[in-house]
């Protein structure tokens, strides 16, 4: 049976999710969905479980590039398959994970994640993998890690500077370099 995932031109899924927003008390959930990235760039970037050891290496790395996602105009979601009591007693205790300044998003229906088709087959957690989506709602960049491997926070940030440029990027591009011009003949 062939696994379909949701890929590169299609439209992001519409979801509404539970979420920790903090750690505050009385403001730990919010619901977030698709119109919380309306109009905007979004990067929604999954995790296999909450209290592992690859995990919070690769959220506080986004966190700290927090920032670099802002000045893009781009919004940052994290997510995974745990429900959002665990996400709130991860966050209160691991100590890089106390000031997030993005949701962690709660799929524990596992809905979103199935219809991305990035559940892994034994576990039925998500894999690590990563959705640059555009103003419109469509999917532009999909990179999808084994659960062992961590990603490169800075390779996210370079593919998203890359499409919003709208222009042709050669190989290893880099923010601020020429791009490609296409000659038409």
């Amino acid at each position: 049976m062939a696994k379909t995932f949701i890929s590169i031109g299609d439209r992001f899924p519409q979801f509404s999710k539970k979420s920790v927003v903090s750690i505050e008390k009385g403001k730990e959930f919010k619901d977030v969905s698709n119109r919380d990235m309306e109009g905007k760039w979004a990067v929604m970037f999954w995790w296999p479980k909450d209290f592992t050891f690859v995990c919070p290496t690769e959220i506080a790395e986004f966190n700290r590039n927090y920032t670099n996602f802002t000045d893009r105009e781009t919004v940052l979601l994290g997510a995974s398959t745990d429900s959002e009591y665990v996400h709130h007693a991860w966050r209160k205790d691991h100590k890089d994970l106390h000031d997030l300044r993005f949701p962690m998003i709660a799929d524990t229906s596992r809905s979103l994640a199935e219809e991305l088709g990035i559940l892994s087959a034994e576990e039925k957690i998500a894999y690590r993998a990563t959705y640059i989506i555009d103003p419109e709602g469509i999917v532009r960049w999909v990179c999808i890690n084994d659960l062992s491997v961590g990603r490169s926070v800075a390779e996210v940030l370079r593919v998203l500077d890359a499409l919003q440029t709208d222009e042709l990027c050669p190989c290893n591009w880099e923010k601020g370099e020429k791009t490609i011009e296409a000659e038409v003949g």
